[in-house]
């Protein structure tokens, strides 16, 4: 079967990048960035991203376009004879799996709000909105609804296949986002708290610095920057193999990054300037969307509207995520198990449908159910995908490509800069190959404690 590619060079980095661009960007970013003294937390942020989220991308990238494969092929295709590399292809793969047994049902949240703020849930001052969400939560048929759809939509755009489906789909998708996220951002830059918000989002503060404690800082700008890009479980490198070699994978990382970026930096400058202009401290925490927000929101002239348009952009940030991780489910059971795209998708569509089920009951039906050190079943999801899969998938990555025990350094420096772009110089290689798997050694160790 000929490999299908993108249509465009757009297309690519539009679907790469809403891979990337999820629900973290929006609901994690913002309140890790009040947890850590605003400005200073978003420069150290930005120093690692460039350290360690844009070359670890380039790794995954690599190893797709190199192949033209999915991550278990890939690693066969590309690893020395009689070694075990591919083996990590397979965790990628139940990596991929266990993610969207938990993300399509917080996508649904979106969904469900979404509905909420459009038929007027939220009108009014007197709203409880600590209420909204735990009946939310305790509604397995609302639950399952949103799930349902969540999952029906995913698949559907990736039922069309790359170029018809995922790209086409994923354009609108991403560029709606793009649009909300402006409006939303312009909206809050209006506001009458604007001033002391940008303030403390972006000037940076050593006063604040030392409250939070640098070694905190410095140690959650490096974990945000790692796990904003997805990396560790192939979800990037399916997308490396249907890309053109016309572009080196150094610029087309640092576009990713940067879209992903921007829509993290927009994000603050929509919540910010709402929280203080509404007297709402902007360390909220997780709940910060579903409880904080809405509150602020429904105290807001015209908050109805930009209540709905925010959990619209959202949505689009959960989906685009869902699609992505969704194709490459759908891939790799193509190429190991010789399906037709249709095959793949009804039998993935029943899969997830089912592993789905006890994250989107978890919290109503098997509420009493308490797995990793005492959390519900979501958080104990999470946690292996976050904490486990992820770090150890990157280092797996990183060593593959940069040492001689797998791929090796030249051959991974010599596909990233085929193309033209920005060039990697082989003087990093040193740095990636001693500096780069401390830096994830030390995440790892960190969301193990």
């Amino acid at each position: 079967m000929e490999r299908e590619t993108f249509g465009s060079r757009l297309g690519f980095l539009l679907v790469s990048a809403g891979c990337a661009i999820g629900i973290g960007n929006v609901w994690k970013f913002p309140y890790i960035v009040g947890q850590n003294g605003g400005g200073i937390f978003v420069l150290f942020y930005l120093i690692f991203l460039m350290l360690l989220g844009i070359p670890v991308l380039t790794m995954e990238l690599a190893v797709g376009r190199a192949s033209r494969k999915s991550a278990v092929k890939a690693y066969q295709y590309l690893e020395p004879a009689g070694s075990k590399w591919h083996l990590h292809g397979w965790v990628a793969i139940i990596g991929c799996y266990l993610l969207m047994m938990y993300y399509t049902t917080v996508s649904g949240w979106m969904l469900s709000y979404f509905v909420k703020f459009i038929t007027g849930t939220f009108s009014g001052d007197a709203v409880d909105t600590a209420a909204v969400f735990g009946n939310m939560l305790g509604n397995p048929a609302e639950m399952l609804f949103y799930m349902i759809l969540t999952v029906l939509l995913g698949f559907g755009a990736c039922g069309g296949g790359v170029k018809n489906g995922i790209e086409k789909i994923s354009k609108v998708i991403m560029s709606a986002l793009l649009v909300l996220i402006i409006l939303l951002a312009i909206h809050s830059l209006t506001l009458s708290g604007a001033k002391s918000g940008l303030a403390f989002y972006l000037v940076p503060s050593l006063e604040r610095a030392k409250q939070a404690g640098i070694g905190s800082i410095i140690t959650s700008a490096m974990n945000q920057s790692f796990f904003t890009l997805s990396l560790g479980i192939a979800a990037m490198e399916i997308f490396g193999s249907y890309m053109s070699d016309s572009f080196t994978l150094g610029g087309e990382a640092v576009r990713i990054c940067a879209l992903d970026t921007f829509v993290a930096l927009a994000s603050g400058l929509i919540i910010f300037p709402a929280c203080f202009s509404y007297s709402i401290e902007p360390d909220a925490g997780p709940s910060l969307i579903f409880i904080t927000l809405p509150r602020v929101f429904a105290a807001m002239p015209g908050g109805r509207i930009w209540g709905s348009l925010f959990f619209l952009f959202m949505t689009f940030a959960s989906l685009s995520t869902v699609i992505a991780v969704f194709e490459n489910i759908i891939a790799s059971m193509m190429d190991n198990c010789g399906w037709s795209r249709k095959k793949a998708v009804i039998v993935n569509l029943v899969i997830i449908l089912i592993g789905s089920l006890p994250c989107a009951l978890g919290y109503n039906v098997l509420s009493g159910v308490h797995l990793i050190g005492g959390r519900d079943i979501l958080d104990s999801e999470d946690y292996i995908v976050s904490n486990l899969l992820l770090p150890i998938g990157s280092l797996v990555y990183l060593l593959f490509c940069v040492t001689r025990w797998g791929w090796g350094a030249k051959a991974y420096l010599s596909e990233t800069n085929r193309g033209k772009g920005i060039m990697l110089s082989a003087r990093l290689i040193p740095v990636f190959q001693f500096v780069l798997p401390a830096l994830i050694l030390i995440i790892l160790i960190q969301g193990l404690l």
